[in-house]
């Protein structure tokens, strides 16, 4: 992954940061490459439960893709899109703790996490159309299906500037906190999150994401549901209830 693209793993959570302050965190080739290289080890992990993605230092969570890259030919757009798509479909509760400002693809980028967290003082903007460029369809369907479409038009047609307030006003963060408070309200909501039945965590993510874009597979539903119904972790879940005691979901 090299020292620009960082992933650890603590107990069942994993942590994807973009080392890279001095570029503020924008994503080359080779970065995703690294994204790309980490998301194989997550989708191979049955033992991580959530993912948290961050960028490093305390001004920038991510630039989205580099410029010098892609006016260079090294970067084909495509290749940031393909990226932010897997995120996006991983099965795991996803978590992207903006640590700082929000440019350009970067909000695409948090826009692919299942949650956001930000900090008050921050600001965000897509620039595309102040450079002459035209959002790609599958970002600009991220856009109108996480924050529907007046949001959609006022972060891309007019590229409007927003603050960390509006940004959590018209739904971009689900959460927004002090940046002293911002790793606290991080493990707090991760560790919530990684303490919950994996299987019926997965089901629900995949399910809500399918009504998003419109339609919910009911055949995919039930067949979801079975597992869940039929899981020792129902069995843990009940028990835990009747002794008052914390449930350990095996996550099957």
């Amino acid at each position: 992954m090299g020292q620009t693209i960082q992933y650890s793993v603590n107990d069942s959570v994993g942590v994807l940061c973009i080392n890279r302050p001095e570029k503020h965190n924008s994503l080359g080739a080779a970065e995703l490459e690294g994204v790309s290289s980490a998301l194989d080890l997550i989708e191979t992990d049955p033992e991580i439960r959530v993912l948290v993605v961050t960028g490093a230092g305390d001004k920038t969570f991510c630039a989205g893709a580099s410029l010098d890259d892609l006016n260079s030919g090294v970067l084909k757009p495509d290749a940031f899109q393909s990226v932010m798509h897997r995120l996006a479909s991983l099965s795991i509760p996803t978590l992207a703790r903006v640590n700082g400002n929000v440019f350009g693809g970067g909000t695409e980028l948090a826009l692919s996490c299942d949650f956001r967290i930000g900090v008050k003082g921050s600001r965000l903007r897509v620039p595309a159309a102040a450079f002459g460029l035209c959002y790609p369809p599958a970002g600009i369907s991220l856009f109108v299906e996480k924050l529907g479409v007046n949001v959609a038009r006022r972060m891309l047609v007019a590229s409007e500037a927003m603050d960390a307030g509006e940004a959590h006003r018209v739904g971009f963060y689900d959460y927004m906190v002090a940046r002293d408070e911002l790793d606290e309200r991080v493990e707090e909501l991760t560790l919530h999150i990684a303490g919950l039945a994996p299987l019926a965590t997965k089901a629900m993510k995949e399910l809500v994401d399918q009504a998003g874009r419109g339609s919910i597979d009911i055949a995919r539903a039930t067949e979801l549901a079975r597992q869940c119904e039929e899981s020792d972790d129902l069995q843990e879940g009940f028990a835990a209830q009747r002794e008052k005691r914390m449930p350990q979901f095996s996550g099957s």
